[in-house]
């Protein structure tokens, strides 16, 4: 239904625009003809603007709910096993980064350098400096 939805859309919005623009006209000449002040029915909208409006909504909104995926889950586990059944299923091809995170969606967040520990390694360092020292 992908097909339809983009059309679908632009015609609404193509509605829409005329319907907005015969309501920008039609309150035009109400406000520069003589009325007759006793008649507040005279500056009120026609029918067939606010019906041309809702079915151009309505089309809009069509269009845009047939052009979306489908949902996602919404349970973690249902999400994160879907992940790594997909993640097991592909070969990695593009590098290490890849391969860090098959199995757990996390593990490429955790693999990164903002969550390395800096004192556990100024450690290490210090006590590769003082191996060399002796």
């Amino acid at each position: 239904m992908a097909w339809l939805s983009r059309p679908l859309t632009l015609v609404g919005l193509v509605i829409l625009a005329h319907g907005c623009y015969s309501a920008y006209e039609h309150t035009l000449l109400a406000s520069t003809s003589v009325q007759h002040p006793a008649s507040p029915s005279a500056a009120a909208l026609p029918l067939d603007i606010y019906i041309e409006t809702i079915v151009a909504t309505f089309m809009i909104l069509l269009g845009l709910v047939l052009g979306t995926g489908a949902p996602e889950p919404i349970q973690w586990h249902t999400w994160a096993g879907k992940i790594e059944r997909e993640a097991n299923g592909k070969s990695s091809l593009t590098g290490h980064a890849d391969k860090e995170a098959l199995g757990n969606p996390y593990n490429a967040l955790e693999a990164r350098s903002g969550f390395i520990n800096i004192h556990k390694l100024h450690g290490d360092f210090v006590k590769y400096t003082q191996q060399l020292g002796k």
